[in-house]
Order: structure tokens, then C-alpha cells, then sequence
């Protein structure tokens, strides 16, 4: 079965790797499908119906972005408490349309792994970075799978950092 990759990235075209990432999936679209959601919903006004059907369409979902201000781009907060909601994704009555969905992760971050660490720059792993995603994703019932997280991008930009994450990606992916 296909899997649905969620890119929200604000400034898609100035990406080295999320835009890199989306090329190297749109080549396998027998296995991919790419959802962009500032393409999407350039004015931020979301289709929760068509959202939520197309999440219902996939057994394995991950969502892909940038890692800054210690989050996700806000339109994927936007998107999350707008789309996964009361009575669809969770509560005595809602069926939990997403129960046992494969859901993960997919993150670039600009600073190397150690940064990420009790001793690093921000103290915490990206582990306890992405608990919200982790809860959120247990309180509906979903398979939550650990993320792929490729680090290091403002310390090496360079075409050849950037194509080493290609295959690694690909392979997270697909054992998913």
C-alpha cells in the first residue's frame, strides 16, 4: 500500500532538502503520494472533509518538515487541531478513524545530533522534542512509529550531504 507524506514546509522553492526529499518521492508514485499542505492551503483555510478522507485512504502516514522554534511550521499545528478531531479521530462515538494507522515522522534539523542531547545546545532529544507528536498520535489510536530525523543541514548544505539522505529516507519509508 501507498504511502501518504504530508510535507508542510512554508517556503518550499528555498528548501535544499525537504525540496530534495519531494522530488526523490514524486519519482515513485506508485508508492508515494505527496501532500503539500502551504501548496494545498496557500491562505491557510483547510478542507477538513477532503483532509480527513484522504487520511482515511492510507494505512501509512508520515509527516514531513522542518524542524524549528523546536516544532513544526505552524500550518501543521493548524492543520492537526483542525483535522483530527472529536467525534473522527477519537472519542467513545468516533469510530477512531485513524486506529492503527503507521504514523511517523520525517524531520530536517540544522544543528548535528549531539545538540540534540541532555549535554548539547537545547538540552533535550528530539525524543522528548516530539512527545506532543508521539501523544497526540497515541491518544487516536495510531501505530506511532519512530521518526527519521536527518540533522546537520546548517553545518553542510552541500549537494553531497543533501543525496547521502536521499536513500536513508527512502528506506525509513519503506519500513515503515
Amino acid at each position: 500500500m501507498k504511502t501518504l507524506i504530508i510535507v508542510t514546509h512554508p517556503d518550499i522553492e528555498k528548501s535544499a532538502i525537504n525540496k530534495k526529499w519531494i522530488d526523490e518521492l514524486k519519482k515513485y508514485p506508485e508508492k508515494y503520494t505527496v501532500h503539500q499542505l502551504y501548496e494545498a492551503y496557500p491562505d491557510g483555510k483547510i478542507n477538513v472533509a477532503q483532509e480527513q478522507k484522504l487520511m482515511e485512504s492510507y494505512d501509512k502516514i508520515v509527516f514531513q518538515f522542518p524542524f524549528y522554534w523546536f516544532s513544526s511550521p505552524p500550518l501543521l499545528k493548524q492543520w492537526l487541531d483542525e483535522v483530527v478531531l472529536y467525534g473522527w479521530a477519537y472519542g467513545s462515538n468516533s469510530g477512531f478513524k485513524l486506529a492503527g494507522k503507521k504514523m511517523s515522522l520525517a524531520v530536517t534539523a540544522g544543528i548535528d545530533e549531539e545538540g540534540y542531547s541532555a549535554s548539547g545546545e537545547y538540552k533535550y532529544t528530539m525524543k522528548e522534542l516530539f512527545r506532543p507528536y508521539e501523544l497526540t498520535f497515541d491518544y487516536i489510536k495510531a501505530d506511532y512509529k519512530e521518526p527519521f530525523v536527518y540533522y546537520g543541514i546548517e553545518r553542510d548544505s552541500s549537494d553531497e550531504w543533501i543525496n547521502r539522505s536521499v536513500p536513508m529516507y527512502l528506506e525509513f519509508l519503506d519500513n515503515l
